[in-house]
């Protein structure tokens, strides 16, 4: 029993390192090269084959820097000051879920929420924040803050197989995401929690409360330049 105990061990340990080592040169390869297809993506396809994914890259400079404030300011207003994790928003999302008794938010950073969308699914589960944690950390410490906000701008959901802010914006505006203004960036910046829901239901009052809250913050949110 006990050599049968040790060889799930080792067949679990050697499970988890070859996805640590997967993560890692995933990661070593995108500091530079467009990611095409994320977890997410693949997810998605594989759900609707029937259905077209809508997908386009683009670089940091060429995304409309209106884009870049709206979603800091929505997602992540301490983007640039921290490693990965924002400690002390976790506190508050954790006491507002206790306080609502259910989840009414969450606290995850950009840095992990790039990470779960690239190599991740979208169910809670201790194993999946725990791997979430571990590719963070890694993210952060290989890639820059601009890297990383670039591959988010356009790994990210917003929409029924929409993925990236350049397919978002000419499907919702049909025009480039460089050109997008204050108004259509923080529209898409509000669809981020809830995409295909918000895409569906653009009146719901959850939806415009957060088109105003960006509204108010995007002035003051912090970019990489």
């Amino acid at each position: 029993m006990k050599t049968l105990f040790m060889r799930i061990f080792l067949i679990l340990m050697t499970l988890f390192m070859v996805v640590q080592l997967w993560i890692f040169a995933s990661l070593l390869w995108w500091r530079t090269h467009p990611v095409d297809r994320s977890m997410f993506m693949r997810i998605d396809a594989f759900q609707y084959p029937d259905e077209t994914l809508q997908h386009k890259w683009r670089d940091y400079d060429e995304i409309s820097n209106q884009f870049k404030h709206a979603v800091v300011a929505a997602e992540d207003g301490k983007f640039l000051h921290h490693h990965g994790f924002d400690f002390e928003g976790m506190q508050v999302a954790l006491q507002r879920n206790e306080k609502a008794d259910g989840i009414v938010a969450g606290g995850s950073t950009i840095s992990q929420q790039l990470a779960k969308n690239l190599f991740l699914f979208n169910q809670r589960s201790f194993v999946r924040k725990g791997q979430e944690a571990i590719a963070t950390w890694m993210m952060e410490r290989m890639w820059s803050k601009q890297r990383i906000l670039e591959v988010y701008m356009n790994s990210v959901e917003l929409g029924a197989n929409i993925y990236g802010v350049e397919a978002a914006s000419r499907h919702y505006f049909h025009k480039s995401s460089k050109n997008l203004t204050r108004e259509q960036a923080i529209f898409l910046a509000a669809l981020l929690p809830n995409p295909r829901y918000y895409q569906q239901h653009p009146e719901d009052e959850k939806f415009r409360f957060r088109k105003r809250f960006i509204a108010k913050y995007i002035r003051y949110s912090q970019i990489p330049t």
